[in-house]
């Protein structure tokens, strides 16, 4: 391609556009890795655009790097992911004193998840109960706050309301992300002492650089090598770093991914709904 890489992103907030052309600016002016960028407003554009081969790679969600793999056969490949995106976990908090102190007491009461498309705040939440033999309709109620649907989890809406939900007492216990209850606790969202940790799922990974079937490997080290060239101790570089949750690029690895994978299987998250607005950065 003339212009080089076409490298897409979802814009699930404001702040995605500087961060971008920071990444664009790095990747152009000091790295020498020619690329534009193509801004969507839902992944599931974004993983139609890479299938069709519209744009050469994708920042994913781990479940839109999922579907890209199980939509191409397997063509489509990592690239590079965050040193942040191994170690997530899923955290199923209480109020502290309530009816819900352990998984075992989750039996008969009602569980908060996320936007249906998440990861981390809904999928992954079902998928860990029912291997542990509690089953949604079943053994326990299930309340689903299904805000910025296409965005998978991005925005952190969804899992404002489980907390707001556990806080009210609307609910017995809620599914967030580890990175969200993390920072809830930095911002003050929770009032000391108000709410506990019941259980923490198993660990999981989240964002994956994903190649189109057919880039070349040498196009996608390239691009992986500058990321990982840029340098938390250059200011400048640092500044683009901390605005995207990292402190280093790494090279893909694939384990933390089979739980997701599992479980959009089952639920049927692995083929892409209809599709929805796209917002392009015109080459």
């Amino acid at each position: 391609m003339d212009d080089g890489l076409l490298v897409g992103a979802v814009a699930y907030d404001p702040k995605v556009v500087g961060i971008w052309e920071g990444i664009r600016s790095y990747l152009r002016d000091e790295a020498g890795v020619p690329v534009e960028v193509v801004l969507f407003l839902s992944y599931e554009a974004q993983v139609r655009a890479l299938i069709a081969s519209r744009i050469d790679i994708a920042w994913n969600t781990n479940l839109a790097y999922l579907q890209c793999e199980a939509r191409s056969g397997g063509g489509c490949f990592p690239v590079a992911m965050r040193d942040t995106d191994r170690g997530w976990t899923t955290r199923f908090i209480a109020l502290r004193g309530g009816k819900v102190n352990a998984l075992a007491d989750l039996r008969g009461n009602r569980l908060a998840i996320g936007s249906r498309d998440s990861g981390h705040a809904a999928i992954l939440p079902v998928h860990f109960l029912a291997a542990q033999g509690l089953v949604a309709g079943r053994d326990y109620r299930l309340v689903r706050f299904d805000t910025d649907v296409g965005k998978h989890g991005d925005t952190g809406t969804s899992e404002l309301e489980v907390l707001r939900a556990v806080l009210d007492g609307r609910v017995d216990v809620g599914a967030v992300g580890s990175p969200f209850w993390d920072s809830a606790g930095l911002k003050g969202l929770i009032p000391a002492g108000a709410v506990d940790v019941v259980w923490t799922s198993p660990e999981y990974s989240h964002c994956m650089f994903t190649a189109r079937a057919g880039l070349s490997r040498e196009a996608a080290r390239k691009f992986a090598e500058a990321l990982f060239a840029m340098d938390w101790e250059n200011p400048r570089h640092r500044e683009i770093l901390q605005a995207e949750g990292l402190r280093r690029w790494e090279a893909p690895t694939d384990d933390g991914y089979d739980s997701l994978r599992a479980a959009a299987k089952v639920q049927g998250h692995l083929s892409v709904p209809d599709p929805l607005s796209v917002a392009v950065v015109p080459r």
